[in-house]
């Protein structure tokens, strides 16, 4: 994968971006921005659950619908829904039609209302010191896992957490800003760092 492109603004930009322009805008305000609180760091959980074995445009298309149909991703609502709601839901073309998917946002909002001092801070504790290093005279390579997320992947795990995995939970660190990933001639990479 390139790790930069030129686009018809003149911007140097992060190389997995197509030239959507939602998915540019996303990459320029959101991507790499820090995110806290609870119900917004469930909300990227549950969407990088779902992006499991999708592309990230595909669900960012789709996010609208998400929020619609789980409540705004607050904890508290979307731990409530029922089976009548999962089965509505598999009807809802706004999302990606996944029971497996579904099931387990449900049952990670029900884990979320238990964690002590909420998944926000649970999630931020996992966050490295500092972006991964590339090694001395290797190019910018995007990495797919890092021990914070294989951490980070493992005690979620361990509280009853599904589609949680390494390379999701290191997605997630990517895009709430626990990192700053950008390649290194992104121009968002230098307005991140200050």
């Amino acid at each position: 994968m390139p790790t930069k492109d030129t686009f018809e603004d003149g911007l140097v930009r992060c190389g997995w971006l197509n030239s959507d322009p939602l998915y540019i805008h996303y990459h320029d305000t959101e991507w790499g921005v820090q995110v806290t609180g609870d119900n917004e760091m469930f909300e990227r959980v549950a969407l990088e659950g779902f992006q499991a074995g999708l592309s990230w445009f595909t669900i960012l298309k789709r996010r609208e619908g998400f929020r619609e149909a789980f409540h705004g991703f607050q904890i508290a609502k979307v731990s409530e829904m029922t089976e009548a709601d999962v089965e509505r839901l598999m009807l809802n073309d706004g999302i990606i039609k996944n029971r497996a998917k579904i099931l387990a946002t449900i049952k990670n909002a029900k884990l979320a209302m238990d964690i002590p001092g909420g998944i926000s801070s649970l999630l931020w504790r996992f966050a490295p010191c500092h972006s991964p290093d590339t090694d001395a005279g290797e190019p910018f390579s995007w990495r797919v896992t890092t021990p914070e997320s294989d951490a980070m992947s493992r005690e979620l795990k361990k509280l009853g957490f599904s589609f949680v995995g390494s390379t999701t939970m290191h997605a997630l660190m990517q895009a709430t800003g626990m990192l700053n990933d950008h390649a290194p001639d992104c121009f968002r990479k230098a307005q991140l760092e200050n």
